[in-house]
């Protein structure tokens, strides 16, 4: 028996059953995102004296609203949907979406260490990009795809990490303990192109209206300095020049 695949997307399947809750929500004023304010890292990675950008890739969610909430931070550079944890042959988006890959839907964010460091993308990644307390999940996303992850592509990455997964726990800045992961980059896959931008390009879509836009405007209330209204986009900067 042939096998028909659905026309839709997962997630964008999933929009269609929160429709409801979307209305809900409008009305009454609430999201599923809340922010959690979280103290700035007591362990940071040093500014290199020489200069150069720098990347880390962080997992939480669908990648998304992870992508957005950096697109509008000040430092970053580039804010770039993929996969990690798994291999470049099952960097797939529905390959991925069996949960079977190791992959998880990530970003790399590429900053400029002289505007920003990596401890302030993880306190904003920490506060307000996802709820690092869930485990294989996010919203109404489920499975190990959708896990909370650092992928650390140094020691120093996964020093200051550690310390500050440390820190937040010691410190009971959450109800629940954190289930963020810390494994090593082994390799960064960007994901298909519909998938770059995608709350930039749809910012009408109830997916992204009821689950991350209320990210990015929780960047924009308790980040204000860092924040930019403005985001940068992977599909505008690989145009060709003319």
């Amino acid at each position: 028996m042939t096998r028909t695949r659905s026309l839709l997307p997962r997630k964008f399947a999933v929009a269609l059953l929160v429709l409801p809750l979307l209305a809900w929500a409008l009305d009454s004023g609430r999201t599923t995102e809340r922010a959690v304010v979280v103290p700035a890292p007591a362990v940071d990675a040093a500014t290199p004296a020489g200069g150069g950008l720098q990347t880390v890739v962080l997992a939480g969610g669908c990648f998304w609203g992870v992508q957005a909430v950096f697109q509008h931070t000040k430092g970053v550079t580039a804010a770039v949907s993929g996969y990690a944890g798994g291999t470049k042959q099952t960097a797939q988006y529905e390959m991925v979406g069996t949960g079977r890959t190791g992959h998880a839907e990530s970003v790399q964010v590429t900053f400029d260490p002289r505007e920003i460091t990596l401890g302030k993308i993880l306190q904003i990644y920490f506060s307000v990009a996802h709820d690092p307390t869930e485990l294989n999940r996010q919203g109404p996303d489920t499975g190990t795809q959708y896990r909370s992850a650092i992928f650390y592509a140094n020691d120093e990455q996964k020093q200051v990490a550690s310390a500050y997964i440390a820190q937040l726990g010691k410190a009971h800045v959450f109800r629940e303990p954190i289930v963020t992961q810390l494994e090593p980059l082994n390799g960064f896959y960007p994901a298909e192109t519909y998938h770059q931008d995608f709350a930039v390009l749809h910012p009408h879509y109830p997916y992204i209206v009821f689950n991350d836009l209320p990210k990015v405007e929780n960047l924009k209330q308790l980040f204000a300095d860092t924040y930019r209204d403005t985001p940068v986009t992977v599909l505008a900067s690989s145009k060709p020049s003319q």
